[in-house]
This record gives C-alpha cells, sequence and structure tokens, in this order.
C-alpha cells in the first residue's frame, strides 16, 4: 500500500485543545477614542520612601506601583519630595526650555535639508535632565539617542552638538557618527550607538572598573523598554546583580519602541521595574513626567551606588509625544489624541506650574525664557552652519578617513589612502567644487 501524503492539519493530540498563539495589539489605532482610565497612576506622596540601604526584595511594590511627587494641585508631597530650593528648580526649567527650542529649531533644520536625520525627546525631558541633575558631574553616563538633555546640564557646547548633528568641518567626531551621536570624555559622556542595548554591559563594566580600583565615581545609563529585549540588558542585569556594580539602569518608557507598542517588550505582562526582582536588584517605577520625582529616585539609586549598596533599575513612565525620529511618522500607527490625553501631562508644564503655585515664577518670566532659549539656539546655530550643512562640501578633509583608529597606520590602509588621494586630485586637479577641502 502506497504511503499516505502528509496532512497539512494539526496535530491537536486527540482530545487536547488547540494551541493558539498572543500578539500583543495596542488598546489604540488612529482613529480611535483614547481612554487611559486603565493605567492606575496612584496619588502623589503615597509612595514610601524606603532607606537606601535597603534590601531589594523589601522594595517589591515600589517595582509595580509609581512613585509621585507632584500632585494635582502643583504642590510637593509626600517623603520622595527632594525639596529642591527656588533657583535650582528654575535652573532645571531652564534646561527644558533650552532643550526645547534646541530640538525644534534641529528638526526644522532636518526638514530643510540641512541634516540627514534628528531624534526630539519631546515629553521625556525629565528622564535626562532631572536624572543629569541629580548625578555628580564626573559620573560616566552611557546614554541613548534620547538624552541630549544631559549634555545640556552639564554645560557642554551648543556649538559642538549641532556641528556633529551636520558632520561639518567642525564635527569633532569627523562625521564617523549618525547625527545626534555625541561623545564627550570630557564631560563624561559615553559614546551613543546606534545598536540597542549596548550601553548597558558597557556601563556596567565600567561601573565594575570604577569598584576595582577604588574609584568614587559610579555609572548611569539608560535605555528604552524596548531595548530591554535585547540580551545585552538581560545580561547587563546579571553582571550588575552579581559583582554588586555601582550602576544605575534607567529604562525610559515612552510607550513605543518606533511604531512597536510596549507590549512586544513585555510591558502587557508586568511592569519594566519588576523585571529587577528576578535579578536581585533594586526597583523602582517612577512617574517619567513628574521632575520631581525623576530627581528624587535618581538621587536615591546614586547614593545607594555610592554607598556599596548595589545597582538600581528605575523604569520612568513616560510618553513619547512626537514621533520616534525625522523617518517617522506616529499618525499612521497611534490615535493623534494620545499625547493630549496622557494621564501624567508634560513636564515642563508641570515644573512651571510648580513654581508658579510656589509663588516663584510667572508666565510673562516663562514667556521671556523661552524667547531667550530660542534666540541662542538660532545665533549658535547660525554660528555651526557657517562650518557647513549636510551637502554643501564643507568637511574634514577626505585623509582624516584613515586617521584616529590605529597608533599606526598598516601598510594597506597607507596603500588605500594614497590610492584614494590619487584619484581625488585625478579627478579634481583644481580642488574639490563648492570651496570643499582637498585630500
Amino acid at each position: 500500500m502506497a504511503d499516505e501524503a502528509p496532512s497539512n492539519q494539526p496535530n491537536t493530540g486527540g482530545n487536547r485543545p488547540s494551541l493558539s498563539l498572543h500578539v500583543p495589539e495596542p488598546k489604540f489605532r488612529p482613529g480611535d477614542t483614547v481612554d487611559f482610565s486603565h493605567i492606575d497612576i496612584g496619588e502623589a506622596g503615597k509612595q514610601p520612601r524606603p532607606d537606601e540601604s535597603c534590601a531589594p526584595e523589601d522594595m517589591r511594590d515600589l517595582a509595580y506601583g509609581l512613585i509621585r511627587v507632584l500632585g494635582e494641585d502643583d504642590r510637593a508631597h509626600g517623603p520622595w519630595d527632594p525639596k529642591l530650593d527656588p533657583e535650582t528648580l528654575r535652573t532645571m526649567l531652564k534646561h527644558f526650555a533650552t532643550v526645547r527650542a534646541f530640538d525644534e529649531r534641529m528638526f526644522r533644520g532636518q526638514r530643510q535639508g540641512k541634516t540627514s536625520f534628528y531624534m526630539k525627546c519631546t515629553g521625556e525631558e525629565a528622564t535626562s535632565i532631572s536624572t543629569a541633575m541629580a548625578l555628580a558631574s564626573d559620573d560616566m553616563v552611557f546614554p541613548s539617542y534620547r538624552q541630549q538633555g544631559v549634555l545640556i546640564v552639564r554645560g557642554y557646547p551648543m556649538i559642538e552638538m549641532i556641528n556633529q548633528i551636520y558632520s561639518n568641518k567642525g564635527d569633532k567626531l569627523k562625521g564617523r557618527q549618525l547625527p545626534i551621536m555625541y561623545s564627550s570624555r570630557e564631560h563624561s559622556f559615553f559614546t551613543i550607538s546606534g545598536n540597542l542595548a549596548t550601553q548597558t554591559p558597557q556601563a556596567v563594566g565600567w561601573a565594575m572598573a570604577s569598584a576595582i580600583k577604588g574609584d568614587s565615581r559610579i555609572a548611569a545609563t539608560w535605555v528604552g523598554e524596548g531595548s530591554t529585549a535585547e540580551g545585552d540588558f538581560h545580561s547587563a542585569c546579571t553582571f550588575a546583580t552579581v559583582y554588586n556594580a555601582p550602576v544605575i539602569l534607567n529604562v525610559v518608557n515612552n510607550q513605543w519602541a518606533i511604531s512597536s507598542f510596549s507590549g512586544f517588550a513585555g510591558a502587557e505582562r508586568t511592569t519594566f521595574a519588576a523585571r529587577a526582582l528576578g535579578y536581585g536588584l533594586a526597583g523602582l517605577r517612577v512617574d517619567g513626567n513628574d521632575p520631581l520625582a525623576c530627581y528624587a529616585a535618581e538621587q536615591w539609586a546614586a547614593n545607594r551606588a555610592r554607598a556599596n549598596g548595589g545597582p538600581t533599575l528605575i523604569e520612568f513612565f513616560t510618553y513619547r509625544a512626537e514621533g520616534h525620529s525625522t523617518s517617522d511618522d506616529p499618525s499612521g500607527y497611534r490615535s493623534a489624541t494620545e499625547r493630549e490625553d496622557w494621564p501624567l501631562g508634560d513636564p515642563v508644564m508641570r515644573l512651571k506650574k510648580h513654581l508658579i503655585a510656589l509663588g516663584e515664577w510667572d508666565e510673562d518670566r516663562q514667556a521671556a525664557m523661552d524667547l531667550e532659549a530660542a534666540e541662542l539656539v538660532k545665533k549658535t546655530t547660525k554660528e555651526a552652519e557657517a562650518n557647513g550643512i549636510l551637502g554643501h562640501g564643507l568637511h574634514h578633509p577626505f585623509r582624516t578617513m584613515f586617521e584616529d583608529v590605529f597608533e599606526e597606520l598598516p601598510w594597506h590602509l597607507k596603500e588605500q589612502a594614497e590610492q584614494a588621494v590619487h584619484e581625488r586630485k585625478t579627478k579634481f586637479p583644481d580642488g574639490l567644487p563648492n570651496g570643499g577641502k582637498g585630500a
């Protein structure tokens, strides 16, 4: 008897039920009415603040709740209130205004063809500015690509940021990095990488080295919630716990990894802060749109690390108000009203209202600050544009492509460099067009 043809029907195993696959799906798509009532944001000031030396297992509830300081009355509440003085709060607000103005100008520059790419951090400013202010200026930071606020806080020259975005002749990285992937050893700012989550094990390794040397500096890293699904993140958590590394793992949960909502990284099942529990890490879940809560949580984790209490994983629960980048159109995958209906509001507005409630600010001073920030960014941008913009020919000399990698250039690269220079001189005997530099 001939063999029977294989069946394409699934084998359900007799009376056993068929299996089914769950595919995460966001609650709202374009055109849907938004309802965030399922999000329990809790009451400001109600989360307890444990001692910085407490055991991670005693912090379980803090990984599921939401640490909040600013209430609906625009006042600070509870034990997590960092009790910052008005001048510090105004400085924080000024950094917010500067980053907002910087983002707007650079976004416009990309649309005008002056650069190829840019990423705004609108709605997430507190997760970088407030946290950076809670760290020591020489603590080593390993950022993701939406932490421009850290550089602003640390006083990195804005013109250097714009030169890097334009990849012009003033770019200290010589056009070797994608726009917005800054680097500054002098400001303890590790080079941003486009490869997701690579900065997390690097931060842990740096922190381990700092501990081995008996140094006093700690490390902090930032990663998006989507990137926590990468293997590097889990390796970082393991090493951080095993070696009690003085490091802070900041997870910015802005609900979207480009067009994939956070459920694909595990948000449907639990919080991202809860991942700390399985590793034996201290875990905090924080209102990422509350500047005071962000500051307080980072300060708590920094104090813990500095006292050899170990690493901390912090989830900043926030919302990416605009597109993932200038290459993204969020209207194609999420409701247009999500930004306005987000229950935690806008960090800039919340800090401004808090200062007004304290009697330390007003709308006129806010308008003047916004204008001053916009004029500063405009002036600096024009200075940077004198060094060149995309497609102008004003860039670093061609020979620099072969520099800064090897202490002594290998023979085969010497040959390639000589051949490349020869070809350019043959093609452009009178020099490069459009005022470009020679070899």
